[in-house]
């Protein structure tokens, strides 16, 4: 696990059991897995489904177990994510991939860490489990966009991942622009510029229920490392004020 020590902890946040949270599932065509992430869903805890395009019916099955389906027409993963952090309301807003390789009741613990004051932006490191979880190619274009980003920013993360946690206020003070498949990686930048203490947590990750729209092939990953570097090579946003600056590394060396 990695953590950045560039800015003062927050104090914890005043709670008593688990803080709430709204979980955003972006949606293509996942009615396979969507009722195992749904019954993962923390008690209390609101499911936002945002249907990107699905036509197997997903986004009435989510309806059917109860999830919130927020519909977003312009394809994208970025586009899916961000209707769906609009769509938020907690005081924590929680990211998961919709296909089962990922399992949502782990933020119960994210939510958690932030609350407590230990980051800002929890992110889960993806350990595979099984066999084809995680291919070789898609593996590959991870490490060369850490790597990247340890330069553009200096934050010593291996993965990033889409099972992550932060406060909604501090997501959308972030003013993030990217639709495609470089949002993930334009929140980790911003909130490194904005002075918020980014960290990673191991998770268990594994195969996929259906065919993957990115990863699945070269050519998505292709797509997906090209939005990312796209990202990396925009100037650094501004600050949002009454953050301390970040000092530039945001791990442990």
């Amino acid at each position: 696990m990695t953590d950045s020590s560039a800015t003062p902890p927050r104090p914890p946040a005043p709670h008593t059991g688990l803080p709430k949270a709204d979980i955003v599932l972006p949606c293509l065509d996942e009615a396979a897995a969507l009722p195992w992430v749904l019954d993962r869903i923390p008690d209390g805890w609101r499911a936002i489904v945002v249907d990107n395009g699905s036509t197997d019916g997903s986004a009435e099955l989510a309806r059917s177990l109860g999830a919130s389906v927020v519909t977003e027409e312009r394809r994208g993963f970025g586009a899916a994510a961000h209707a769906g952090l609009l769509a938020a309301e907690a005081e924590f807003v929680c990211f998961c991939d919709c296909d089962g390789s990922l399992d949502p009741a782990l933020l119960a613990g994210f939510v958690r860490r932030i609350a407590d004051g230990e980051c800002d932006l929890l992110l889960g490191r993806r350990r595979p489990e099984g066999r084809g979880a995680w291919p070789p190619h898609a593996r590959a274009g991870n490490l060369a966009l850490a790597r990247m980003l340890r330069r553009r920013t200096g934050l010593r993360l291996h993965d990033l991942g889409p099972l992550r946690a932060a406060r909604r206020t501090d997501l959308l003070a972030l003013d993030l622009t990217d639709r495609r498949s470089g949002y993930p990686l334009q929140m980790v930048v911003r909130a490194s510029d904005a002075g918020l203490r980014v960290a990673e947590s191991d998770v268990p990750y594994r195969p996929r229920t259906g065919k993957s729209k990115v990863t699945g092939t070269w050519r998505g990953t292709w797509h997906a490392v090209r939005d990312m570097r796209g990202v990396l090579r925009e100037p650094p946003a501004d600050r949002v004020p009454g953050r301390a600056a970040h000092a530039g590394a945001g791990a442990p060396r």
